[in-house]
């Protein structure tokens, strides 16, 4: 059996330039919680559950750390 390729998960450059400013820890956990959505997306949240078009846009939180994806 062959292991399923991890998702690609993008966010914007202004999200980008914004991580790079934070605490190393919490840059660490936004880049766990992105491995963990890469590695199955539809396992979290969706931001809008009301919008039929928005089905791969979704919600991670650990903590106070909120990610939309």
């Amino acid at each position: 059996m062959t292991a399923q390729q991890p998702y690609a998960v993008r966010f914007s450059a202004p999200a980008a330039k914004l991580l790079a400013t934070l605490p190393e820890p919490v840059e660490d956990m936004v880049w766990d919680v992105l491995d963990a959505a890469a590695g199955n997306p539809w396992g979290f949240s969706r931001w809008n559950a009301d919008d039929p078009e928005g089905e791969d846009i979704r919600h991670a939180s650990v903590g106070q750390l909120s990610l939309t994806y």
